[in-house]
């Protein structure tokens, strides 16, 4: 497969792709929850202004359904059936509890798809709900009834699915199936799983529910990407995303990192902007005064900074060298970081830059001057057309 600003992609993963196992072509829909999971991080508040706004590049960048709570307030619900009323490409999924009050709600706001959610671990039912099994169960199947014969679809999550006792998930999943829903959610809800736990807990729940599935994957241990992944190989055909990761506590899966994993790892290109992600980050961020963690994958600030000397060298002549895309497919911008840790071929990149004709002698002695300043990073450089251009000219990178 191609990426036409970066070559070909299964050069750039060489044997890597071996180990990998091939790529694994299925297409898979994003579910984006920024407007509902993401806004229970802590700190993150939207305006409906900006709900609209972010519900709408979301849209055009692509995501098959945005999830948003109508039930949260009075703002919430207005923001829902204005999207609703947008007729956006994505559908809109109305959120809520298994309860009849809540989907009379979503109704309200014309959504024609319905999320609820219902525990299904025993430390759920007993400490946060105080009911049994078969309450919880019987419950869910009530409101399940009711969102149907009002002509919604309707999908039912199982909270802390991945807490819960075996059989008795499998015997809920049976019975919502039976019960005709129209999509069951899997979640780590506390991002209990290991990605092998994760295919099994998947599989386990297609196996007695042959309805799609979707992954709502936590990430208190930090697997929430590879947990998602694994969710889509035992054959979740939706997995919930948030921009930037955000969401309940540690958060859940990034969506550039989830479209990206997709597109590099499994050779799966799916029918969205890519390089419209960084538009995307970059207004979340200034809606709600958030800085993402520089070291953060695929948008952080440093996922296309290039500071090792030897590093440097090689991306003049083969970006691929230490990238897997180009930062431009993502709409990003490649730079290079001069500091102590500068080396000849740096050096001399830097002169060039600074249009000052130099030897392999005058390279090192700026190298050596810099490495003696013990001044840690001196200043970073957008590695541009107008730069490349130059060092073209100047024969670096050849």
């Amino acid at each position: 497969m191609q990426d036409e600003k970066h070559g070909d992609l299964e050069e750039s993963l060489g044997f890597a792709q071996i180990y990998n196992g091939g790529f694994f072509n299925k297409k898979v829909k994003i579910l984006d929850s920024t407007l509902r999971e993401g806004e229970q991080a802590p700190g993150i508040s939207f305006t409906k202004r900006q709900r609209l706004q972010i519900g709408w590049m979301l849209d055009y960048f692509g995501v098959n359904a945005i999830e948003i709570s109508p039930i949260i307030s009075d703002s919430h619900f207005d923001s829902c059936k204005e999207l609703v009323k947008a007729k956006l490409s994505a559908t809109i999924v109305a959120h809520g509890r298994a309860l009849k009050e809540d989907i009379d709600v979503a109704l309200n706001c014309d959504a024609s798809f319905y999320a609820m959610y219902h525990s299904v671990s025993d430390i759920h039912l007993r400490y946060k709900l105080n009911i049994s099994r078969e309450d919880a169960l019987n419950r869910t199947l009530t409101a399940l009834d009711y969102a149907k014969s009002h002509g919604l679809q309707v999908r039912v999550t199982l909270e802390d699915a991945s807490r819960a006792d075996p059989i008795y998930l499998r015997e809920f999943a049976k019975a919502l199936y039976e019960a005709n829903v129209d999509r069951i959610s899997v979640p780590d809800t506390v991002g209990a799983m290991k990605p092998s736990g994760m295919y099994r807990l998947v599989k386990s729940v297609k196996e007695v529910a042959p309805v799609p599935i979707d992954v709502h994957c936590h990430n208190d241990m930090g697997l929430s990407l590879a947990n998602a992944l694994a969710g889509y190989e035992a054959g979740a055909d939706q997995v919930h995303t948030t921009v930037g990761g955000l969401g309940e506590r540690t958060g859940i899966t990034d969506l550039s990192q989830f479209v990206l994993a997709l597109y590099v790892l499994y050779g799966v290109k799916l029918d969205v902007r890519y390089e419209m992600l960084n538009d995307v980050y970059k207004i979340l961020e200034e809606y709600i005064d958030y800085k993402m963690p520089s070291n953060q994958p695929i948008m952080g600030e440093n996922a296309y900074k290039h500071k090792a000397g030897t590093h440097i060298a090689a991306i003049l002549n083969n970006p691929m060298a230490y990238e897997l895309v180009s930062p431009e497919f993502l709409g990003r911008k490649r730079k290079v970081v001069f500091s102590e840790l500068i080396g000849k071929n740096g050096a001399s990149f830097l002169l060039k830059v600074l249009g000052v004709e130099s030897d392999e002698s005058l390279a090192k002695m700026v190298a050596h001057g810099v490495k003696s300043l013990q001044m840690g990073d001196l200043f970073e450089l957008e590695l541009n057309d107008e730069i490349k251009q130059r060092i073209i000219t100047s024969g670096e990178g050849k």
